[in-house]
């Protein structure tokens, strides 16, 4: 039987409830769902806000023939499906949902077709588009921010699905699903079909028995993520292959886990190791090519390598302590040797002069030359050492 939230799906802008930015009175994607324009653009937003409704209201407005893929299970041969058939001059839209899912050789494949405007892409993610969309992609593509949907919108939602419940379990549904109509409706739905009444305490049951813990956007998202960063800080590989593996089976991005580790590789090894950085951006850009299920391989190779690293957090240190001077003495004036002087005028008053390529006298600003954050933030990780020793001990 088909679910209840593809059964109540709007078919039109009027039936749509939400993203009033977008869908108001003479908001983009309104103008061009009603004059039928034709042309590629990204959804950005979270789940369960209207991305895939929104293209098939706009695929059904421009009158083409729309064909849906995830990124998540589809590849090049799905792709060469699609983009092999003929329409008989018939516009050709396909919505790729989790676009963030395909990796950079699969975007470069669609580029071509959408540059020729042989196709038309609709994209969804979750993601920042920044980050996981090709620029060559993006830059042909509008990127529109879809909002979480409030109270009221989430109110309106449950009217449609016209089920009878009490304003207690309505508030408590309406908070539990924090602006994701799927996930509202889906509780509602297999709420109706176990118990005969929808109150709270069936409301939970069906939660408990449903969703798993690990949210990406909730508290168990950054608890695991925090979790990984710390074991590799902690130089222990064990504890860092299990949060690895415990993120990407539970469906997190895995651009999302390398991108943290290359901030690794500069905030706590540093120049203790700096092959680190190198390997950390090897391996983000093989997840970026490889994409899942193979890119584990690379997650796990640079985890257990920047574990096995000395750790160093003076750059690190340093640079927030001059962060600080910057932030609380502002834009103090650069020493008259170290100016550019490229005009005459500039050197007649004494830009440049005095200059000495090889000197160990300060070339900090006047105010700040007794300063030494470099040598600050090695002395910080110093004490954090020695901190750390005493606790340990003090635990027997």
């Amino acid at each position: 039987m088909e679910p209840l939230a593809s059964q109540i799906r709007p078919t039109s802008l009027k039936e749509f409830i939400g993203q009033e930015h977008l869908v108001g009175e003479g908001k983009p994607l309104k103008i061009a769902i009603e004059n039928g324009h034709l042309f590629s653009f990204i959804l950005w937003g979270p789940p369960g806000v209207g991305k895939t409704t929104l293209a098939k209201i706009y695929a059904r407005a421009v009158k083409a023939d729309f064909y849906e893929l995830s990124a998540v299970s589809a590849g090049k041969d799905d792709l060469r499906k699609v983009l092999e058939r003929k329409f008989m001059g018939k516009p050709q839209v396909l919505f790729l949902d989790e676009i963030h899912r395909f990796n950079k050789a699969q975007q470069d494949f669609l580029l071509p077709y959408v540059e020729r405007g042989e196709l038309t892409l609709v994209g969804a993610t979750t993601e920042n588009p920044s980050f996981e969309v090709i620029p060559a992609l993006l830059s042909r593509c509008r990127v529109f921010v879809l909002n979480e949907l409030n109270e009221k919108e989430m109110g309106q939602i449950i009217d449609r699905a016209d089920f009878d419940l009490d304003k207690t379990a309505r508030e408590w549904l309406i908070n539990m699903a924090n602006g994701d109509a799927r996930q509202l409706i889906t509780m509602l739905e297999n709420t109706s079909k176990l118990y005969k009444d929808i109150n709270i305490a069936n409301l939970n049951s069906t939660l408990q028995d449903k969703y798993l813990r690990y949210d990406k956007k909730g508290e168990e998202h950054y608890n695991v993520i925090s979790a990984y960063i710390k074991s590799m800080r902690a130089s222990q590989p064990d504890a860092a292959l299990y949060y690895l593996a415990r993120m990407i089976d539970s469906g997190e991005d895995p651009k999302f886990i390398a991108r943290r580790m290359v901030i690794f590789a500069s905030e706590d090894i540093g120049n203790a190791q700096p092959t680190a950085l190198v390997v950390a951006n090897e391996v983000f850009r093989a997840v970026e090519t490889i994409g899942l299920p193979e890119c584990e391989i690379n997650l796990a190779h640079g985890t257990v390598y920047m574990c096995q690293c000395v750790k160093d957090k003076s750059s690190y240190n340093a640079y927030y302590e001059a962060l600080a001077d910057v932030k609380k003495f502002g834009n103090l004036p650069v020493p008259m040797a170290l100016r550019n002087a490229p005009t005459k005028l500039m050197r007649e008053l004494g830009y440049h002069e005095g200059y000495q390529q090889y000197t160990k006298e300060s070339l900090l600003p006047e105010k700040l030359k007794t300063r030494t954050y470099l040598e600050n933030g090695a002395k910080k990780v110093k004490v954090q050492k020695k901190k750390t020793a005493k606790k340990d001990n003090s635990l027997g």
